[in-house]
């Protein structure tokens, strides 16, 4: 299963919300020949870390495409620019963050880009909550834990999340 992460915090000037620039955003993948399997609810979660940013929309979405890690990895990141992201300073406020989450059972070398599964995955309540709504077996390739005792593992404050659908 390949998983994707996706979030957003600006209005984007021509999708509108961010909820509505996250669908565009699928559908923009769909155009390039990425099917998206199935997607978690869309979740409202705060800012990590913790900022007077606006609050995010978070999801995932299982994926179908026949792309490697890599060209897939590339082609987010021009959906990312052509929706306007400019990658400046990290964690900054954002209209579209597309990351690749896991890539089957891939576990990448030191070094090997792009890291799989995600660095942080494990760490993110904004990915595990939409994870596990919609992949509530899934297991880290590296830990082997399931996604639920990842989420049982996180500090409260990383397990703020509203889900809005």
């Amino acid at each position: 299963m390949i998983l994707l992460g996706l979030g957003a915090n600006l209005p984007h000037p021509r999708h509108g919300a961010p909820r509505d620039t996250l669908e565009a955003a699928l559908r923009a993948l769909a155009a390039d020949g990425v099917s998206v399997a199935k997607r978690s609810p869309w979740f409202r979660t705060p800012p990590w870390p913790p900022s007077d940013q606006p609050w995010y929309v978070n999801g995932v979405a299982a994926l179908e495409s026949d792309l490697p890690p890599a060209p897939l990895m590339a082609l987010l990141h021009a959906v990312e620019r052509d929706f306007g992201r400019i990658r400046g300073q990290r964690n900054e406020a954002r209209v579209l963050d597309l990351d690749l989450l896991a890539y089957d059972d891939r576990v990448s070398g030191e070094g090997e880009h792009p890291a799989l599964p995600h660095p942080r995955l494990a760490e993110r309540g904004f990915v595990l909550l939409p994870l596990a709504a919609l992949a509530p077996d899934w297991r880290h390739p590296v830990s082997g834990l399931a996604v639920g005792a990842l989420i049982e593992r996180l500090p409260a404050s990383e397990r703020l999340a509203e889900p809005l659908d």
